[in-house]
């Protein structure tokens, strides 16, 4: 929307041109981001405090979540308002994966958002049934894919690109692009949403993970950056830079309030679009196996939840303390604080590794 107007004064005057700059552009999605979560967050936590929209805690979870009962959640609205809104000023209309990637946040948001509401009307910690949640996460994550597809123009659009080589890829074909994008969608959006457990621990991870989607957004879509760095040329993803700063703004405004302890929760509305969002993202850069590398606590925390079940029903014991994985270590112990701050850790560790396969080739 803004480009147009950019347009119009670069038309009066050659010196507004600069406003039209990609890097430009995403530093101003990302303060205005920040800013519209900074300014609105005390206001959606006393308007959730006054609708009495407070946090159900589960029965069976850790003693020192009890204290946590009736803390404003669904601040995931908080972010996605944040982002969408400076994502569609500062973005380009006429780039096609804006578009997706809005369905996205506005899709899975909207599953979160009717999950969120049958916990708080019911006064139970069960919202959506789990086959319930899957049918709906799996419409929206076919739709996704089969628009990837169709705005499918190079060979590299459906390719799966293999890390720390040079040129090396493998043709998945539309059934496999299919198959891949539906996995890498709601395996990534129930991840997040697993982890989401502790006061700032899903929403960090979350910045740091699209700062480096960012990056690699913004390679592949120069074509002088990606040809110096042997990486393949994508037209068009470079705008997912601006897209990512919006989710990097909205993330640090909503971590002001969530940071420990948290005033907002973020609820489901939140993190099942952000795991959306992140994983659509990191297909239309071509960069899944990268991303379950980044994204290594999310995939620890959901596989601590599968070992978890699987092992009770064989063996009738626990694998784990308590699952999903930083409750296991609140059992053991350890302090919230620590455990948040340690995970944090992690996946800048883990992201750091995956940003030096743009130059290991």
């Amino acid at each position: 929307m803004f480009l147009e107007l950019i347009n119009f004064l670069a038309s009066l005057d050659t010196g507004f041109n600069v406003l039209n700059y990609l890097t430009v552009r995403a530093v101003f999605s990302m303060m205005s981001a920040l800013l519209i979560s900074l300014f609105l967050g005390k206001f959606i936590i006393a308007k959730l405090q006054h609708y009495q929209i407070g946090q159900v805690i589960r029965g069976d979870g850790p003693e020192s979540h009890h204290a946590k009962a009736g803390t404003p959640t669904m601040g995931g609205v908080l972010i996605l308002f944040s982002f969408v809104v400076s994502m569609i000023v500062w973005g380009d209309w006429q780039n096609n994966y804006l578009w997706i990637v809005l369905f996205t946040a506005l899709s899975f948001g909207s599953i979160g958002f009717f999950d969120d509401y049958l916990k708080l009307k019911h006064q139970s910690s069960d919202g959506l049934s789990s086959k319930q949640k899957l049918v709906f996460q799996s419409i929206a994550a076919i739709l996704i894919g089969a628009s990837l597809l169709y705005n499918a123009e190079a060979p590299i659009d459906t390719q799966l690109l293999i890390p720390f080589f040079k040129d090396a890829s493998f043709e998945l074909g539309i059934a496999g692009f299919l198959i891949l994008s539906y996995f890498v969608i709601v395996g990534s959006s129930n991840a997040v949403n697993l982890t989401d457990g502790l006061d700032g621990l899903a929403v960090m991870p979350v910045i740091l993970i699209s700062g480096a989607l960012a990056i690699f957004a913004y390679i592949g879509g120069n074509y002088n950056f990606s040809n110096y760095l042997n990486m393949p040329f994508m037209p068009g993803t470079g705008e997912l830079f601006v897209v990512c700063a919006a989710l990097i703004g909205a993330g640090f405004g909503f971590l002001w309030f969530n940071t420990y302890p948290a005033e907002i929760f973020m609820g489901d509305v939140g993190s099942l679009a952000l795991g959306a969002i992140l994983a659509v993202v990191a297909i239309i850069v071509r960069q899944e196996i990268l991303f379950f590398l980044m994204g290594g606590v999310f995939v620890a925390e959901t596989l601590s939840v599968i070992l978890q079940v699987g092992y009770y029903k064989r063996t009738k014991k626990r694998l784990f303390l308590m699952a999903p994985l930083h409750h296991h270590f609140e059992k053991m112990g350890l302090s919230e604080p620590k455990i948040i701050v340690r995970f944090w850790m992690i996946t800048l560790i883990l992201i750091l590794i995956s940003l030096a396969s743009i130059k290991i080739r």
